[in-house]
C-alpha cells in the first residue's frame, strides 16, 4: 500500500526524475495501491534508462523516507506477486484479520 507518506514523495520525485531525462510529467495519480503517469518523451531519450531511473531510485530513496517500503511490480511479476499476498495467512498463520 501506498501511505500518505510515500505519495508525498512520489508527488515530488517522480516529475524531478522525468525531468531529469528530459521528460515533462503531463498527469501523475497516485492512489493507495499504484500509480499512473503520462509522459511527454522527446524522441532521443533513452526509455530503458529512464523508466530505470524512475523506478529504481524511487524505491531507494523511497525505503529511505518510509518504514512501509515501496516495490515496482512488472507486469510480467503481477501473478507472483498476488498468490504471495493471498498466502499471507499461511504463511503468518490464521490470526490475520478478514479482507487482509
Amino acid at each position: 500500500m501506498i501511505t500518505a507518506q510515500v505519495a508525498s514523495f512520489l508527488r515530488r520525485f517522480l516529475p524531478a526524475e522525468a525531468a531529469r531525462h528530459g521528460c515533462e510529467v503531463v498527469a501523475l495519480g497516485v492512489v493507495p495501491d499504484h500509480v499512473h503517469m503520462i509522459l511527454r518523451i522527446p524522441p532521443r531519450v533513452d526509455l530503458p534508462r529512464m523508466v530505470q531511473g524512475l523506478k529504481g531510485a524511487s524505491s531507494r530513496l523511497g525505503n529511505l523516507e518510509s518504514t512501509v517500503g515501496l516495490r515496482w511490480v512488472s507486469p510480467s511479476g503481477l501473478p507472483r506477486v498476488i498468490a504471495y499476498v493471498r498466502n499471507q495467512a499461511q504463511r503468518h498463520g490464521e490470526g490475520i484479520a478478514p479482507g487482509c
